[in-house]
């Protein structure tokens, strides 16, 4: 292989490639078209004279040079990420960016008012919430701040619990008739089957053994809308529920079980000003008095 210096750019697309599998992906992830992505590759694989990539109708797996590459390139990663983090951290100013994930629904209906609190007080920071179902890596950056119902368990984040939500069973407003105890003959919505493990889905089905599923959502907004349509019943967090239009929350004899929300970050960001204030700010809204 060439030994001619490489940019630190063409590392962020190689790996952006091997993540994802495909230059669409990989497109998508550094927010570039695909031919961008295949000139860009063609040039770092010409720049270090060999394939870094197996091409195949499935999509790109990485050469043995590629997986040394990658072993390379993901130290390098590391240790820019760290870098640009103890900097950051080391910033005493309420401004810049300020990154945050979540899930749809609670983005919309617990944080957003929180943002709009925060963003008053603090007109030079800029948040950005991303609310897809993708989990953000904090140790890569791409994001400063998760919340996410199951807890963390690396070491290098900071971790808060945040809130716990509690859940009901909602119907189409109206339309709720008592079923037979195994609930035979009821519409479901539930999670997709890749959340099929979550307990609110397991205790739907223990509660209604006999019911049919009619539909399944990853988004609890999308089940919530379905809901209001008459679709059929679905299990939803509470505050989402009461701050859906159309729907009312049927009384059985127990609860779908509650789920405790985590607030994580990176260590290296918590002395960093406008973390920590946004931070408390959520805790203070958001947590049980």
């Amino acid at each position: 292989m060439s030994v001619a210096p490489l940019e630190w750019s063409d590392l962020r697309v190689f790996l952006a490639i091997a993540r994802e599998g495909s230059l669409g992906g990989a497109g998508r992830r550094l927010r570039q078209s695909q031919p961008t992505m295949g000139r860009r590759l063609r040039a770092l694989e010409e720049a270090v004279g060999t394939t870094l990539f197996q091409r195949s109708t499935s999509g790109l797996s990485l050469t043995d040079e590629g997986e040394l590459m990658l072993r390379h390139a993901e130290v390098i990663e590391a240790e820019a990420i760290a870098l640009a983090r103890e900097l950051t951290g080391r910033s005493g100013s309420l401004e810049g960016m300020l990154r945050l994930t979540c899930s749809d629904w609670f983005g919309r209906i617990m944080v957003a008012p929180v943002i709009a609190e925060f963003t008053r007080l603090n007109p030079a920071v800029v948040v950005e919430i991303l609310t897809d179902a993708r989990v953000y890596s904090l140790a890569r950056r791409e994001a400063d701040l998760v919340i996410r119902i199951a807890g963390f368990d690396e070491p290098e984040v900071v971790a808060r619990k945040l809130t716990t939500v509690h859940y009901g069973v909602y119907v189409r407003r109206g339309t709720w008739k008592p079923v037979a105890g195994d609930g035979a003959g009821c519409p479901l919505i539930v999670m997709d089957t890749a959340f099929g493990a979550m307990p609110d889905v397991a205790w739907l089905m223990r509660t209604f053994p006999n019911a049919h599923i009619a539909v399944r959502s990853n988004s609890r907004d999308v089940q919530a809308q379905l809901c209001a349509l008459g679709v059929g019943l679905a299990v939803l967090p509470v505050p989402l529920g009461e701050a859906t239009a159309g729907i009312e929350r049927v009384a059985l004899d127990s609860d779908p079980p509650s789920r405790d929300n985590w607030l994580g970050f990176h260590r290296d960001l918590r002395r960093l000003p406008r973390l920590r204030a946004f931070a408390d700010l959520l805790v203070e809204r958001l947590s049980p008095a």
